[in-house]
């Protein structure tokens, strides 16, 4: 058995492990992460956000997706090799940023231990390298528990490996199915659903929410739907599964209703769930909620004060960027550094096909709080830019106090949607007022112009009224 010694021990290296570790390291601390597959990266890098996001471009360039305006193009099914889309295009991806994390690992001296890491007390790990053989014992001074999420897959479903799937099954399947049923509308659900709709894909999303994603603010909301629909995706609302069978190589749902339905292939997407079994966290102290996330207090300490936990781990927002952030902070507090609480003010991204992002509350929220504010809009339609890259659905949506004209939420949907974000998170950063928009001057033609013609409407409608 090896023995070592650390200052700061990062269990998991996706996001949350990444900035930890590194964090840690900047500031001469020895630090040691432990990670349970070949290499570093976690399910963001081999199974979540970059497959997805590398899958979700590499559909869009290889159909034309943007192309069709101009020449209404439709690509063939048939003609797509989905396992060459998957591994040239992820396969390079994957291995670019597999490179860059153990560059950065090397140059900030961090040590990397593989294998599966349990906790025997508060202050020591055990990690087993069944491969090669090896276990180590590693004591650490903190401990930062970064092992991300998984799939919540029921005992009741019968996964396997090429009809009913879950998002990492998703990406191991060999051909383009002719049929799709998504059961889940939230986040991975509608991004996935809406790849395969533009691949030609006949897909149906079910969800027991009245609509897709409802965590949107629901004007977003509709026109996410109706440019889905334009895809060819069906939406089922107000439904749940009951029972999910295989049948003669296709899936087959029955919903508590009485009705059901079938496809090709099922993705299953009903939630994640964190990912902490064989870590024995029990030996350590640390508690779980009734969800089974670590429980943590705003600077990111669980139940034991030297165990720290960020990322997915901990439930919501569950995003890689917020997790990034989680991580460093969580390192900063656990070495004692001067550090601060988790910004506010974060933006959401949403890869469908259109994108959607936004910061600040929605026009719902501001309606229960009986706030006294005004919409300012500006469509795609009305933007240059968007007839000259063939990207005509979309909106960019403000949100404003009537009186002190303070900006209390941004939506946009459309193409570079995640990008143009910052630009108003930026702006509600720095407490600009909605006139902040009208004043500037803006590259023309953009994206980013719609700040501007999103304010001018606004504007003008208090103006009319005043």
């Amino acid at each position: 058995m090896e023995e070592i010694e650390a200052d700061v021990v990062v269990i998991g290296s996706g996001p949350a492990g990444q900035k930890a570790a590194i964090q840690a390291a900047k500031l001469g601390k020895k630090v040691v992460v432990i990670e349970q597959e070949l290499d570093p990266g976690g399910n963001c890098l081999y199974n979540g956000t970059i497959p997805s996001k590398s899958l979700r471009e590499a559909i869009i360039d290889l159909t034309g997706y943007y192309e069709r305006n101009f020449h209404g193009i439709q690509y063939d099914r048939k003609k797509i090799n989905i396992s060459e889309l998957i591994n040239n295009r992820l396969g390079q991806t994957i291995n670019a940023q597999r490179n860059m994390i153990w560059r950065q690992f090397k140059k900030n001296g961090i040590q990397v231990v593989l294998g599966s890491a349990r906790f025997e007390n508060p202050h020591r790990i055990v990690v087993e390298n069944v491969s090669e053989g090896i276990t180590y014992q590693i004591h650490g001074e903190a401990f930062v528990i970064a092992t991300g999420s998984k799939p919540r897959n029921p005992t009741n479903i019968p996964f396997d490996d090429d009809v009913i799937l879950d998002s990492t099954r998703l990406l191991r399947i060999t051909k383009v199915p002719k049929t799709m049923i998504v059961l889940g509308g939230g986040i991975i659900g509608a991004e996935y659903a809406s790849f395969f709709s533009a691949l030609g894909t006949e897909v149906t999303v079910v969800d027991k929410k009245e609509r897709l994603l409802p965590l949107l603010d629901a004007e977003i909301g509709v026109l996410m739907q109706t440019a889905l629909t334009d895809l060819g995706l069906n939406f089922l609302g107000n439904k749940e599964p009951e029972e999910v069978l295989r049948k003669n190589d296709r899936a087959f749902v029955r919903f508590k209703d009485g009705t059901s339905a079938e496809a090709d292939v099922l993705l299953f997407a009903l939630g994640r769930q964190a990912n902490v079994e064989g870590l024995h966290i029990e030996n350590a102290g640390v508690k779980m909620n009734n969800r089974g996330y670590v429980v943590v207090n705003a600077l990111f300490q669980t139940s034991v004060p030297h165990i720290y936990a960020a990322g997915d781990v901990i439930g919501g927002p569950s995003l890689a960027s917020t997790s990034m952030e989680q991580g460093r902070l969580a390192s900063r507090h656990a070495i004692g550094i001067q550090t601060h609480h988790f910004p506010n003010i974060y933006p959401i991204g949403i890869y469908t096909i259109p994108e959607i992002s936004s910061i600040g509350m929605t026009e719902e929220e501001l309606k229960e709080l009986g706030y006294r504010y005004e919409v300012g809009r500006a469509y795609y339609y009305e933007l240059a830019r968007s007839h000259i890259a063939g990207s005509n659905t979309g909106m960019f949506k403000i949100l404003f106090h009537k009186e002190t004209l303070e900006i209390l939420g941004i939506h946009i949907i459309g193409r570079g949607a995640t990008e143009v974000i910052h630009i108003g998170q930026v702006a509600k950063s720095f407490n600009a007022k909605i006139d902040y928009f009208i004043d500037q001057v803006f590259n023309y033609p953009t994206y980013a112009e719609g700040y501007r013609v999103a304010a001018l409407n606004g504007i003008n409608k208090i103006k009319s009224r005043r």
